[in-house]
């Protein structure tokens, strides 16, 4: 299954590969032709695999927070937060390799009440600062337990950020809402009362690896 945000990035790559291909069949030197058909596929086959969208087996419950990316963790620590949370916090951030599954998944059932896009610069996505610096947009949810907030980050090699959700929507845990093409990270920042299930170094699942669990 590939996912809808890569339909028309995978057509101008499908088109792309075909053309080339067809020239390349038609040079004399065979180096020269093995390149422009093997590379080619190459990178399609690549881009195939990117954009795979698997399904999730999603963790049901309010008291929990999914990852809203698979990827490695960079840092789980203590943070302020006065964007959403305005208060002590805990953050854990996401790296997303370009081998990863790059679709992004609502991380806690409840109600969209914050979201703002940042244009930005292009830090190595695993850089402290990148979360500050780079292009990213940041999302808030609230529901009965609390305040979650979250970021899509491009990286040194993302450019392209893509979200589906708006202030008001009413989200779902496990829902698909957006990606990020070719590398990158996510931020997810929640109250100080709330407990990491995770450290760093471990490697997660978006819409099912439990990030964090309210436990009073």
């Amino acid at each position: 299954m590939f996912t809808k945000y890569g339909y028309s990035t995978l057509g101008i790559i499908a088109i792309s590969t075909l053309i080339i291909i067809t020239l390349g069949l038609l040079v004399n030197n065979t180096f020269v032709k093995s390149i422009l058909i093997i590379v080619p596929l190459i990178f399609l086959l690549f881009s195939l695999y990117f954009f795979r969208d698997p399904e999730r087996t999603t963790p049901q419950g309010d008291k929990i927070v999914a990852s809203p990316a698979d990827g490695k963790v960079l840092f789980v620590k203590d943070v302020f937060d006065n964007k959403f949370i305005n208060g002590k916090a805990k953050q854990i951030s996401i790296f997303m390799s370009p081998l990863d599954v790059h679709v992004n998944r609502i991380p806690i059932s409840g109600k969209v009440e914050y979201l703002k896009y940042h244009k930005g610069k292009y830090f190595a996505a695993f850089e402290d600062k990148a979360s500050e610096e780079n292009e990213r947009a940041e999302f808030g949810i609230e529901n009965k337990n609390g305040k979650i907030f979250f970021t899509q980050v491009a990286g040194f090699i993302a450019r392209r950020i893509v979200f589906q959700i708006k202030v008001g929507d009413s989200v779902n845990i496990g829902e698909r809402f957006g990606m990020i093409k070719f590398g990158s990270r996510a931020d997810v920042v929640v109250p100080d009362n709330w407990q990491p299930k995770v450290k760093k170094g471990d490697h997660v699942k978006a819409g099912e690896t439990i990030l964090f669990e309210l436990t009073n």
